[in-house]
């Protein structure tokens, strides 16, 4: 018998612990090698686990929900048996809701539904005995995504008739899936539910109040006149689109005014550690992006060099790989300073909180047409609120405002980034 161990892979230096998700495969049933056996979350990402080798599942070790750590060993692969095999008892550590061995389930045919449940919807409707044909999927190409199964459980939901004042809840489940699927409950018409915080909605919980305790935190405000970005982009945005293949948006202009920006003022785009402030000789803009398991930022690395086609497209497969859960380590790694466009959600104003160990992050937020004052007449522009977060400890005021003040002049005229002006 040729066993090979199917480890945790190699997690990034500041992620020490990852929660396995769903297993994919059971005990007995054979497997391709790369083909993906189990989803793995990070406070970061979640990874796709391939199997090293092809054979049969003949243990499995850790469960889902099981907690792991990199290099860990998690199941046992037999390159050489064949599927129906009588497994290896699953150990003792294993969690209970872990892979039962026994004879092989039917695979769902390639190209289903099936196929295309994202990872934590997976865990749900598994753990509800449920399949992705009883859900529609709202995500890209139909994904399932977790929102869709919590939508087809609470309409699913009936409480039957109870006494006043009785709980009812659901039936009994093993201890581990009554952590980690939802909790209803209802008392009379006013029903809650409890879902507990993923890995990711955690890490970013304590890196939020992490950054409000540790950094002196001041947002300054101004106001944009966006009128001359929107007069270049309609100008030439078919022409742009033809040529680049990618659509000319509206953030490339904010990137590229924050990067002229801390080039005047260096500090802005340094970071605290310790006693020591670092100013960094490149730029490496974070882009703050909502995704199906919380906000996430990746990086557009070395932002300075890129044209704006290259931080559209940019842009455009960060979106993309969110939305999929498909962002790797490295695309989240890093960063000197970031922008979060609250505005496509339709905010007018808000104070963005620092990302550590950046110093500041600027916040972008609707366009809207509003009456000003030019040359002492009444106009009316499409103007934006700008709100720059800074960490007051290395941050003065004076550059703060210098800053956001310089970004500004850079919307008001974008001519000035030909001109490095």
């Amino acid at each position: 018998m040729a066993q090979i161990e199917v480890k945790v892979p190699q997690l990034s230096e500041s992620v020490a612990e990852a929660t396995m998700l769903s297993w994919h495969k059971k005990v007995g049933e054979p497997v391709a090698r790369d083909e993906n056996l189990i989803d793995i979350e990070t406070d970061k990402v979640v990874l796709e686990l391939p199997a090293p080798a092809a054979g049969v599942i003949v243990q499995i070790i850790k469960g889902d929900g099981t907690t792991v750590v990199a290099g860990e060993v998690i199941a046992i692969i037999d390159t050489e048996a064949s599927a129906m095999v009588s497994p290896i008892p699953i150990s003792a550590v294993a969690t209970p809701n872990a892979p039962v061995a026994g004879v092989a389930s039917a695979a769902a045919p390639a190209g289903t539904k099936g196929d295309v449940a994202m990872p934590a919807a997976a865990k749900i409707l598994a753990d509800n005995a449920m399949s992705t044909s009883q859900v529609a999927g709202t995500g890209r190409d139909g994904r399932v995504t977790k929102g869709d199964v919590l939508d087809a459980l609470s309409s699913a939901a009936k409480p039957a008739p109870v006494a006043p004042m009785a709980l009812v809840t659901a039936p009994a489940k093993p201890a581990l899936q009554q952590i980690q699927a939802p909790a209803m409950a209802s008392l009379g018409d006013r029903p809650e539910e409890r879902v507990p915080m993923s890995r990711l909605r955690a890490r970013i919980a304590e890196r939020l109040v992490m950054s409000q305790s540790t950094n002196a935190i001041l947002t300054t405000f101004n106001e944009v006149n966006m009128q001359p970005v929107i007069d270049l982009r309609n100008k030439y945005k078919d022409r742009f689109e033809k040529e680049h293949g990618v659509k000319l948006g509206f953030m490339s202009f904010f990137v590229k005014a924050a990067v002229a920006a801390l080039k005047k003022y260096p500090v802005i785009n340094a970071s605290v550690d310790g006693n020591d402030i670092v100013y960094h000789g490149y730029f490496d803009i974070g882009i703050a992006v909502g995704s199906p398991r919380g906000l996430v930022v990746p990086i557009l690395r070395n932002a300075d060099q890129m044209s704006i086609a290259d931080i559209e497209k940019k842009i455009g497969e960060f979106g993309a790989k969110a939305k999929e859960g498909k962002l790797t380590m490295e695309d989240l790694t890093g960063g000197t300073f970031s922008i979060s466009n609250g505005g496509i959600f339709g905010s007018m104003l808000s104070t963005p909180i620092i990302n550590p160990p950046q110093a500041a992050i600027l916040g972008v937020h609707a366009t809207k047409d509003r009456a000003v004052v030019e040359n002492g007449v009444v106009v009316v522009r499409p103007m934006n609120y700008l709100a720059m977060s800074y960490d007051h400890r290395i941050i003065d005021g004076r550059e703060a405002v210098l800053g956001l003040v310089a970004m500004k002049e850079t919307l008001e005229d974008p001519s000035r980034l030909l001109l490095d002006l």
